[in-house]
C-alpha cells in the first residue's frame, strides 16, 4: 500500500492516540503556552536517529519529540536509539508544537504508520526509555503521557532501574551532576526570598538535596495551591537537572516537577 493510503486516516488517530481530544491535555497546552500552541500536522518518514533521540526525517526537516527526556545512560539511550529506528522508512504524522529551537528543530507529536498505530513518545515512555518531561514548557502538553511511567517505574525497568534517588543520598546525587534525575524525600524546610524560594531536604549543616524555585515558577506553584505552608513537611518527588554547588541541587523548572507523594488530602491537613 503506498504510504499516502497509509496516512489518509491519521488525522483521527493523531486526535485519538496522543490524546488531543482529552479535555485536560487541551487546558494543560494553553495554560503553557506558546511552547505547546499545536501547529501544522505533516506527513513524512524516518530517515535516521540524531543526537539525543532527534528526529531526521525524510523530508530533510529534524525535530525532537514534544514532553520527553532522552535518557542520560549510555546504556539506556542506546537501547531508545533502537527502538526509535525501528520505525525507520515508516510513514509518519507528525504535528508541531510551538516554535522552532535554536537549531530549526519543531518539537513534535509523532504518530508511526504500523498495524497497530504508535504514539513515538509514548512508546518510549512505556518501554520504560524516557522520561515524560515539559522541557521548555511550564508544564506537559500532554499530561497523560505522566500516566504511562507507572509501569515501567513499578517493575523498575529502564531508566527506572535504579528507583527513585533519596534526597538525602548526597553521594548519589554528586554522582547524577550534569544529568536528569528523580528525586524522593521529605521537606524540612521552606526558605522564601525575594528571588526565589529554597526546599530543603536535610538539616542544616548535613549533606542533601536543595531545590531552588524561581519566583514566577514558585507563583505558579501557589495557583496549584502547593506554598510554604502546605510543602513543608510534605514527601514529595521532584525531577530536574542535577547541579552541585556547596551540595546538590535540582532548580525546578515547572510546577509538574513536583509531585507530592502523600496525595491531595495531605495538602489540606
Amino acid at each position: 500500500m503506498a504510504a499516502s493510503a497509509c496516512l489518509r486516516p491519521f488525522p483521527a488517530l493523531l486526535a485519538a492516540l496522543i490524546g488531543a481530544n482529552l479535555p485536560q491535555d487541551r487546558a494543560a497546552a494553553a495554560g503553557a503556552g506558546e511552547a505547546c500552541r499545536a501547529g501544522e500536522s505533516r506527513e513524512d518518514s524516518l530517515a535516521g536517529i540524531g543526537v539525543r533521540g532527534e528526529l531526521i526525517l525524510s523530508s530533510g526537516r529534524r525535530a525532537v519529540l514534544s514532553d520527553l527526556r532522552w535518557p542520560d545512560e549510555p546504556v539506556i539511550e542506546a537501547q531508545a536509539r533502537s527502538w526509535l529506528e525501528s520505525f525507520r522508512g515508516a510513514p509518519l504524522l507528525l504535528r508541531e508544537r510551538g516554535l522552532e529551537d535554536r537549531w530549526g528543530r519543531h518539537r513534535v507529536d509523532g504518530i508511526a504508520a504500523m498495524a497497530e498505530p504508535v504514539d513515538l513518545a509514548g512508546g518510549l515512555i512505556d518501554a520504560g526509555l524516557a522520561h515524560a518531561a515539559a522541557g521548555e514548557a511550564d508544564s506537559l502538553c500532554r499530561p497523560a503521557l505522566r500516566a504511562l511511567e507507572a509501569a515501567p517505574r513499578a517493575a523498575g525497568r529502564g531508566v527506572w532501574a535504579g528507583g527513585t534517588i533519596a534526597a538525602a543520598d548526597a553521594a548519589m546525587l554528586v554522582g547524577r551532576a550534569g544529568r536528569f534525575a528523580v528525586v524522593e524525600g521529605r521537606i524540612l524546610s521552606v526558605g522564601e526570598r525575594p528571588g526565589r524560594t529554597y526546599l530543603d531536604f536535610v538539616r542544616r549543616g548535613e549533606q542533601g538535596l536543595t531545590v531552588t524555585v524561581q519566583k514566577r515558577t514558585w507563583r505558579i506553584l501557589a495557583e496549584h495551591g502547593l506554598s510554604a505552608a502546605t510543602l513543608r513537611g510534605r514527601l514529595v518527588k521532584i525531577r530536574g537537572m542535577v547541579e552541585t554547588g556547596r551540595g546538590p541541587v535540582i532548580d525546578l523548572a515547572g510546577a509538574e516537577d513536583i509531585e507530592v507523594v502523600e496525595g491531595e488530602r495531605a495538602l489540606r491537613r
